[in-house]
């Protein structure tokens, strides 16, 4: 029997919450769970965080996959973040509220109580969730600016951003989309977005959306400069026209004959897209191609003894054979051959005894691949008696060799390659400042980097390194053009049902590939018919760069420059 299924989004605004700073307003977010087992739960996403308000509407949406015949328990968290830290534990916790997606689906919009953790009422604070049901794939590409707006500070010009707002069938206004601040200017040009059509104008071009300017102040009370009602396709036609759209200001209007307005905004560009799931480039054709890179620095312990993180227990899996067996039989499902290569990196390696960062585990240089998930795991236990435990901890090496592969399905102009690096390690990372700059040039091509923590060291240089909570910046300061890391300590899922590892660190990846191909423009592949398929020949085709190509072919020959271009 079909499964019944439906893209659902979730957008989120609160009231009444909880004040935890002195001096100032909370700085709330809100966080997205999902259950995945008896008081299990993975963080799935999170909205942004809006400075000094108690009562705020969250731009950023939630989608989800409604499921009718399935029980979907989810839970949303909001946290007052006063630092730069991915972990929730260092947060005041301003609530949660816990329901099904069901029960959120059949009331449309769901308001309900605030709880903190002892069962007890968060104060006044109140939490609501619309949900409305995506049937239009397509988004809008939209780039605004504005000339000659109304001077608001005192000592400086005006800070300006825009809220950009649909109407829903009650005739209120739903947040859509809002910019970035633009500190001091009075003819601003707001960064280049992308907003789901469903989310603007519920896919109708004529249906009334609302544009607000407001000069930005840091204790919330932001000061409204002007708004304008209009359609998408008005947007279309002013970005062709150039004509710009009056900001008024109702009491400025109301008290001046001669107001004429508080300034105007012009459409830049305009351009409907269709934005393609991830299941379009799965079924398109999209081959996944797996890589495992595995710690072996001396502080895992002597794989001998029961206490060592390798320990070979002949009852059950140690915890890096858990997280190769737990992400792995997801992944492979998506990789045709289910060869993948596995690289150890931090031990003495035979027959020099000299330190490597990137040996592959079966010692076969031209061949380093394993064949399926259990041949990772016999090729793991066969390799551990054979080299020694050293070290240090660095993951630029790893990086980079991924890197170079995903370099050259980069060059290539169509979805065909994606590359999934899972990284086990059990310490802090060593060559941090050349990982950093490793991650944000891997940010351009098509890769996603899983960290998995072990044992119990203190992950925090891990945490800094998934963007969730910001931009990763390189040493010189360039920013990650998306964020492509995610990182769950495994200790949070060591009680957890088998499948929770696996749904936490994979989570982001759908929206990592759809988000790199669909910046690029690239759409599906179209995959051809059973009858006309062929098995690939020797020649090197694109589904088979990573198995033909080694590194001394790639060595000076490509640029990491040469992947996503924002």
């Amino acid at each position: 029997m079909a499964q019944c299924v439906t893209k659902v989004e979730l957008s989120i605004s609160c009231e009444n919450l909880l004040n935890k700073d002195v001096g100032s307003k909370s700085d709330p977010l809100c966080v997205f769970f999902i259950s995945t087992g008896e008081n299990q739960w993975a963080e799935i996403d999170r909205t942004e965080q809006v400075k000094n308000c108690l009562a705020p509407k969250f731009s950023k949406k939630f989608l989800v996959d409604f499921y009718f015949e399935q029980i979907q328990k989810l839970k949303f968290g909001v946290y007052d973040i006063d630092n730069k830290t991915i972990d929730l534990k260092d947060d005041d916790f301003l609530g949660q509220f816990e329901c099904t997606l069901g029960q959120i689906v059949s009331s449309k919009k769901l308001m309900r109580p605030l709880m903190l953790e002892n069962k007890k009422l968060a104060g006044k604070g109140v939490i609501s969730i619309l949900a409305e049901e995506i049937k239009d794939n397509r988004a809008v590409n939209l780039q605004l600016q504005a000339q000659n707006l109304d001077k608001k500070d005192l000592f400086g010009k005006s800070d300006p951003y825009l809220e950009i707002s649909k109407q829903t069938q009650d005739g209120k206004w739903q947040i859509a989309h809002r910019t970035e601040v633009i500190k001091n200017n009075l003819n601003p040009s707001w960064k280049a977005f992308k907003v789901a059509l469903h989310s603007l104008c519920d896919g109708d071009l004529q249906r009334p959306v609302k544009v607000e300017c407001y000069d930005y102040d840091n204790d919330g009370s932001h000061d409204l400069i002007g708004s304008f009602e209009t359609t998408v396709a008005k947007f279309q036609e002013a970005s062709q026209s150039g004509a710009a759209f009056d900001c008024i200001n109702p009491k400025k209007k109301q008290k001046k004959k001669s107001y004429k307005n508080s300034g105007t905004v012009l459409i830049k560009t305009c351009e409907i897209v269709k934005d393609y799931s991830f299941l379009d480039y799965v079924m398109g054709g999209c081959q996944m191609n797996f890589t495992v890179g595995i710690d072996f620095t001396g502080s895992n312990g002597d794989p001998r003894s029961p206490n060592s993180l390798h320990y070979i227990n002949p009852n059950g899996f140690n915890e890096y054979l858990m997280a190769i067996w737990s992400v792995g039989m997801v992944v492979q499902d998506y990789d045709t051959d289910k060869m993948f290569p596995v690289l150890g990196f931090g031990a003495q390696i035979p027959p020099n005894w000299q330190v490597s960062h990137e040996f592959p585990i079966n010692f076969n240089s031209a061949n380093p691949f394993c064949s399926g998930v259990q041949g990772i795991v016999d090729t793991y236990r066969k390799c551990l008696p054979q080299i020694r435990l050293y070290g240090p901890t660095n993951f630029s090496p790893i990086i980079n060799h991924v890197a170079k592969f995903a370099a050259t399905a980069a060059q290539q102009p169509t979805a065909s390659q994606y590359y999934i690096l899972l990284i086990i390690t059990d310490g802090v990372i060593t060559d941090l400042d050349e990982t950093r700059h490793a991650i944000v040039n891997a940010s351009k091509l098509p890769l996603s980097l899983i960290i998995v923590g072990v044992g119990e060291a203190d992950f925090t240089a891990m945490e800094f390194l998934d963007g969730d909570d910001g931009v990763l910046r390189s040493p010189t300061g360039e920013a990650a053009v998306r964020d492509i890391v995610q990182f769950v300590p495994y200790r949070k899922f060591q009680n957890a049902a088998k499948e929770a590892l696996a749904q936490s660190v994979l989570a982001e990846v759908p929206r990592q590939v759809t988000c790199y191909f669909n910046a690029r423009k690239l759409s599906p592949l179209s995959r051809p018919t059973p009858s006309n398929e062929q098995k690939p020949s020797n020649e090197q085709t694109p589904s088979n760069v990573q198995k033909s190509a080694n590194d001394q072919d790639l060595q000076g020959e490509l640029n990491l420059e040469d992947g996503l271009d924002f």
